[in-house]
């Protein structure tokens, strides 16, 4: 009798630990999926002003408060890389989940066809770019990037970072200026092979030691948009005071997650990231194209001297340099849909 009572106790005490297990496991389940999801998002800008950073809050805002606590966001302005390879990588590593990146640096990871979006001249205004990126060419470039990627990136919208000028020393009156001038600007690539045979030479000089580049002359000029030349002061250095309005580059920048990431989502907080995504879109081109006239004003203000130039000639350079640079990676058909849209 007494080890048949001795037996039932061992079975009673085994089965009140199985379940007390069991009641552990399904209470750490829940503590798990009741977490958070943390989003990092990074951008290369250290300015609270830059219109990537106000994209990137408003990613955070919507997402959180859509998601009722189902995501974290933290936004890294110019602190968690200060180049875009840096953050592709660290987009590639999981290091980040969110970034913004330029047609440039994309191409550096063996997706040729991105080259497209920084050919010179090729929108004519922003209601030409964003019938492109947009529409069906943005809808083929997302998939291929995904696809060339091996699943690492997907485009979850398009950024823009304004209509891109020339800044130097003196002002243009035409090509001829442009004649052994060193220029900050990309140094492979089609963009280089356009400022080239402009006569210019295209020096390589990191974002973050440009203003101290065009102090001491190491660079004689730059190119970029006023919001982003005119936060960094550097129309204030002799070499930057003379602004050309060339309107060369409607840029592109991809903002860019971390695919993975967004396929083990449930498809609820897959719509939330996708809706916060359409927000930053909105308001990162909202605030960049305030900002245009505004920086613009202030660069006047403070002394800077703006004129503008007759751009047929420079797109007249530019279009046989399209073509074969669409050729050669083999995207022909894209620039004549984006050529079809003007």
């Amino acid at each position: 009798m007494k080890k048949v009572l001795s037996l039932g106790l061992i079975l009673i005490l085994a089965m009140s630990l199985t379940l007390t297990g069991c009641g552990s496991k399904e209470v750490a389940t829940e503590e798990a999926a009741s977490k958070p999801i943390k989003i990092v998002a990074a951008h290369n800008q250290t300015s609270p002003e830059n219109p990537y950073q106000i994209g990137m809050l408003k990613f955070k805002e919507v997402a959180e408060s859509k998601s009722n606590g189902a995501f974290e966001v933290e936004v890294f302005a110019g602190s968690l890389g200060t180049s875009e390879s840096e953050l592709v990588e660290k987009l590639k590593l999981g290091a980040a989940d969110v970034v913004v990146v330029s047609p440039g640096f994309m191409s550096q990871t063996g997706i040729e066809e991105i080259d497209l979006f920084a050919l010179p001249y090729l929108f004519n205004n922003y209601e030409h770019w964003g019938k492109v990126v947009d529409g069906e060419v943005g809808k083929k470039m997302a998939k291929l990037i995904q696809e060339k990627s091996n699943n690492e990136f997907k485009v979850i919208g398009y950024w823009t970072a304004g209509v891109r000028h020339y800044y130097g020393n003196k002002p243009l009156t035409s090509m001829k200026d442009l004649e052994g001038m060193k220029i900050r600007t990309q140094t492979s690539g089609v963009v280089a092979k356009y400022w080239t045979q402009m006569g210019s030479i295209p020096t390589s000089v990191a974002w973050g030691e440009l203003y101290q580049s065009l102090q001491q002359n190491i660079v004689d000029g730059a190119e970029n948009a006023y919001p982003y030349f005119v936060q960094q002061n550097h129309h204030k250095t002799d070499n930057g005071k003379y602004i050309t309005e060339t309107g060369h580059d409607y840029t592109t920048r991809f903002l860019l997650a971390n695919a993975k990431k967004f396929d083990a989502m449930t498809p609820e907080q897959q719509k939330t990231f996708l809706e916060a995504a359409d927000a930053a879109v909105k308001a990162e081109r909202d605030a960049l194209y305030a900002q245009e006239e505004e920086y613009k004003n202030i660069a006047i203000k403070d002394g800077a001297e703006v004129n503008e130039i007759d751009r047929a000639p420079f797109i007249e350079l530019a279009q046989p340099l399209q073509d074969e640079a669409a050729k050669e990676i083999g995207i022909e058909d894209l620039l004549k849909q984006v050529r079809d849209l003007k």
